[in-house]
């Protein structure tokens, strides 16, 4: 019984055996045929993402970007895009410190991968996981190169495939400095710059072969995000991105604790302050940006030549700067813009927002705002047209009829003015009843032939400034009034050659271009009403003792606030409020903008001729354009005094007489 006891164990032995090499074969065929597939599917895949791999292969550039070189008016370079002052460069040409710093940070395995690199990619992914977000990629230089090289920067399946395969190509077709060198000649770096070389100038001043072991560092730290760590706009982050590339050094075994923090230190120093080297990018990039619909798209690198005012544009840069440090915390706003031009067009500055570093968004060129009163001038220009004079009279009353009822700011109410007055004290209620009386078509129309394109709203709330305009297309309709009813074309570049010489472009004078939209009488009428409101009405706060029209601008709820206006010389538009639409406190724009305005045209005043001196045929002086501040029989060109609701003088006495406006009256608008 024993031995048939054993005997069967035995069997039952080798058939558990052979259950189990069977199942292992099984799951091991399967496996195979499986692992099989997956690298047939995976084949295919690979070859028809391959086909597009000879044509793009063949736009392969080793060479830098288009260069552009944009100068002000003078000459002095102002800005560069491109590779501007860099020489193609090889690992050999570079110090060794930024070799390390570069491999010791993007790819350390960079001499011993054949393209991708299978334990940087675990590892990135491993530690993704770890921390529940991307924090680390796993592209190797050669992968970026590809990619700077041959694609564009959508993150798809497909790009990232053939990333892969141009990788190996390129592993093929190059050697590893050769891939190194190709791929910091072509690096963007921030400020407009490519490459290593033209960074270290742009920093630096120096050429990238003497650069110091700090400076290399810095440069290697741009790579993660050139803007965020620019140790021109953000010297202190580059400082700490810099000890991070410095403790990589140290890990990687380039360099000991002692050389990295014996050049802790000593931080990298910016060329200059942030806001100098980066508000002229407003006025360049909306240069660059006119590129195309001037000489096309050329290959060749360029030298523009521009109408920019250095002096102007610092001026400009400073008051803004100014008044948001100062007062934008307690009043509630965090951004301003300005545009100073000359009647004929030409723009002498721009400044499209607070800090170019944080926001490249153009706040003068983009931004649709509300105007506000600011657009006033345009229905009382309309009114104008349509018979009316300064002096006509008009009831300035509470509205009581329609489901529009707009009121004056601070709900005072005058009774009967002139037009003259109620521009001055920027009445609501009577630009409601001329906008109501001619008809909002009528005054879209009257903007358009000034130079405004945004689509205007044809209600009556336009007459109170309710549509959306840029401030360029505000400046450019000011100056038209500005000329004496003129057509304005806003430019910016007097002169594009490449850098061989040869001129692409060239602005010359286009007399027979501006048209006559308005009768000179009638610009000289509201020329004359807009002096007023800067002597004795709501821009009071723009007076600079010298003759001057103009118009203040607030939004409902105080979300933007605006001034603009016009001397002999110059015509300027402010702009101050909050990206996200927020009201400010008690800002308007007889207040912070009026004084901008004020202080930009002050320090500006005569540095141009008066606006008579351009070619505009048949234009008369600004003296006249203004209609001066005297009547024509010479008396005194002030305003009566007024008092809300009560104290009218009749009508006889107001068409035979100026009376003063008490002087400590003021209003905002």
């Amino acid at each position: 019984m024993a031995k048939k006891t054993a005997k069967k164990k035995t069997k039952k032995k080798k058939n558990t055996k052979t259950q189990k090499r069977s199942v292992l074969g099984f799951l091991f065929k399967w496996a195979f045929v499986l692992g099989l597939w997956c690298m047939i599917i995976l084949g295919g895949i690979f070859a028809y993402y391959a086909q597009e791999l000879p044509d793009i292969t063949k736009e392969a550039s080793f060479e830098r970007k288009r260069a552009i070189i944009v100068e002000d008016r003078n000459g002095d370079v102002v800005a560069r895009y491109g590779e501007i002052v860099g020489n193609k460069v090889s690992v050999d040409d570079l110090p060794p410190y930024l070799v390390q710093a570069v491999i010791a940070t993007e790819d350390r395995r960079f001499y011993h991968h054949f393209g991708l690199d299978p334990l940087g990619l675990a590892r990135a992914m491993f530690v993704n996981v770890r921390e529940g977000k991307v924090t680390q990629g796993g592209s190797t230089i050669t992968q970026q190169l590809a990619k700077n090289l041959f694609l564009s920067q959508e993150r798809t399946l497909k790009r990232k495939i053939q990333e892969a395969m141009l990788a190996f190509w390129l592993e093929y077709e190059l050697t590893k400095d050769e891939i190194l060198s190709a791929y910091l000649n072509r690096v963007y770096l921030g400020s407009g710059v490519y490459g290593v070389d033209a960074a270290a100038k742009t920093y630096f001043k120096t050429g990238v072969e003497n650069l110091s072991l700090r400076e290399c560092a810095t440069l290697a730290g741009l790579l993660k995000a050139p803007s965020r760590y620019s140790p021109l706009s953000n010297p202190g982050l580059s400082k700490q991105r810099t000890q991070v590339v410095l403790g990589a050094m140290v890990d990687a075994g380039y360099i000991t604790e002692d050389q990295a923090n014996g050049n802790s230190k000593v931080p990298p120093k910016p060329t200059q302050k942030p806001t100098d080297e980066l508000a002229d990018r407003y006025y360049t990039d909306w240069i660059v940006d006119s590129l195309d619909d001037l000489i096309g798209t050329p290959e060749e690198d360029l030298i523009i030549k521009t109408t920019l005012d250095s002096r102007i544009q610092k001026h400009v840069q400073d008051e803004i700067a100014s008044a948001v440090e100062q007062y934008g915390a307690d009043r509630h706003f965090s951004q301003g813009s300005m545009i100073v031009m000359r009647p004929s067009g030409e723009v002498l500055a721009l400044i499209g927002g607070r800090n170019y570093s944080a926001s490249q968004f153009n706040r003068a060129t983009q931004a649709l705002r509300p105007p506000g009163s600011a657009f006033k001038p345009f229905v009382y220009l309309t009114a104008l047209e349509h018979g009316w004079d300064p002096q006509h009279l008009i009831m300035d009353e509470p509205i009581t009829t329609g489901r529009y009822r707009p009121k004056n700011f601070g709900h005072k109410y005058y009774g009967e003015v002139t037009l003259e007055e109620a521009l001055t004290l920027s009445l609501n209620t009577i630009s409601y009843q001329l906008i109501k009386e001619v008809g909002p078509d009528a005054v879209i129309h009257t903007a358009r032939r000034a130079g405004i394109t945004s689509e205007l709203a044809p209600d009556l709330s336009l007459g109170l400034g309710s549509s959306g305009i840029t401030l360029l297309e505000m400046a450019t309709a000011y100056s038209t009034l500005a000329n004496g009813g003129y057509t304005v074309e806003p430019y910016g570049i007097l002169e594009i050659r490449s850098k061989e010489t040869d001129e692409l472009y060239y602005k010359r004078p286009r007399r027979q271009t501006h048209k006559k939209v308005f009768a000179s009488h009638d610009i000289q009428n509201l020329s004359s009403m807009m002096n007023s409101v800067i002597q004795y009405g709501t821009g009071q706060g723009a007076n600079f003792g010298r003759p001057a029209a103009g118009k203040t601008g607030t939004s409902q709820d105080s979300r933007d606030a605006l001034f603009m206006g016009y001397t002999h010389e110059l015509v300027g538009v402010v702009w101050l409020g909050n990206d996200d639409n927020s009201s400010m406190k008690n800002v308007t724009g007889g207040s912070f903008p009026a004084q901008i305005w004020r202080d930009v045209m002050r320090k500006s005043s005569g540095l141009y001729p008066p606006a008579n001196n351009y070619s505009f045929e048949q234009a008369s002086g600004f003296e006249e354009l203004l209609g001066s501040i005297f009547f024509r029989d010479g008396t005194d060109r002030r305003m009566r005094e007024i008092q809300p609701a009560t104290g009218f003088e009749s009508k006889e006495t107001k068409r035979g007489k100026r009376r003063t406006l008490n002087e400590s009256t003021r209003y905002n608008d």
